[in-house]
């Protein structure tokens, strides 16, 4: 067992073990395994100066098909390495991605009810609830002044607009086919929406509303799934499950390079000059040498995770999310 006093480590979201686990930032052993969730654990929120993380419960199925969809958020303490509680979304079902806001308030997408939830992260309670314009809404993201929410909502070809101080749902962008993921640049004016049929990003100008430009992904043949920026936004990282590859991408979209992991890559974490990539297709995490463009490294971590996270606990030192492009 990890020693919970531990002011560092790394956080996995294992959706296909229906598990939460602590894994060694340094060795990469799983210290904790976290079990006693409700199917299934999907994403992750991790907000190191309260010292608590946050893993929606989806449903027992997956997009489009959730016939009994979640309806709570789990509380995982960081220091205690525990699951301390839960946030009861009802009358709000089947919540997947979410995001702390440059307010302070947590917004989530409950895909089956079509909108955003609020939630104060003080009193874990939903304060207020956002329509998003559909029930495909998948994934957000927030523009870094705070401003706009945007959802990427799937089948519909739509991303949805919402003036996030006034909390209402202002427009839909189209784009010429469905959608996968979404990320927002540093500067608020470009947001990256991935292709789910076609391995392609639309990046769309936050000013006109529209798709400005459509950037083909070399050497991935299949759509690609999710858009990260790093935290210093000096790249971006684009994961294809079906191709089985994370693209390293420079922001102005000149520069790309494909590499090869393992089986379904989903989520990535940044942590100095690497990425850590969650493979839920056969339960690795392949760790990617940022300038050497190559995997140095891959370990097991539970049955097939998707989302990862490093946090340090205040006091801990200097932080671990940055890197040179």
């Amino acid at each position: 067992m990890a020693n919970a006093s531990d002011a560092r480590g790394m956080i996995a979201v294992d959706k296909m073990g229906t598990k939460v686990l602590f894994v060694d930032p340094a060795s990469y052993e799983t210290d904790v395994v976290l079990d006693d969730f409700p199917r299934t654990v999907h994403e992750l929120l991790v907000v190191p100066e309260t010292g608590l993380a946050y893993v929606p419960i989806f449903g027992d199925g997956i997009h489009g098909r959730n016939p009994n969809p979640g309806h709570l958020v789990c509380i995982i303490d960081l220091k205690k390495r525990a699951h301390v509680g839960d946030i009861d979304l009802r009358p709000y079902i089947a919540p997947h991605t979410l995001k702390l806001g440059p307010d302070g308030l947590i917004y989530i997408t409950c895909e089956n009810s079509a909108v955003v939830a609020v939630i104060d992260r003080f009193t874990h309670k939903v304060v207020d609830a956002i329509e998003s314009g559909s029930t495909n809404g998948h994934r957000l993201i927030i523009s870094p002044d705070g401003q706009r929410l945007y959802t990427e909502n799937e089948e519909d070809g739509t991303v949805s607009v919402i003036d996030l101080p006034k909390r209402k749902f202002l427009r839909k962008i189209e784009t010429p086919r469905p959608l996968a993921g979404i990320a927002i640049s540093a500067d608020g004016r470009t947001v990256v929406a991935v292709d789910d049929e076609q391995p392609t990003l639309f990046l769309i100008d936050t000013e006109s509303e529209r798709v400005a430009h459509t950037v083909r992904l070399e050497g991935v043949p299949e759509a690609a799934q999710i858009a990260r920026y790093s935290p210093d936004n000096s790249m971006i990282g684009v994961t294809s499950l079906k191709s089985n590859t994370v693209s390293l991408i420079d922001p102005s979209f000149r520069r790309q390079h494909a590499i090869k992991v393992g089986n379904q890559p989903m989520d990535m974490a940044f942590r100095g000059d690497e990425v850590f990539v969650a493979c839920q297709g056969d339960g690795s995490v392949h760790v990617i040498d940022i300038p050497g463009r190559r995997v140095k490294h891959s370990f097991n971590a539970g049955t097939g995770c998707e989302s990862l996270g490093f946090f340090e606990l205040p006091g801990g030192g200097a932080g671990v999310d940055e890197h040179l492009w």
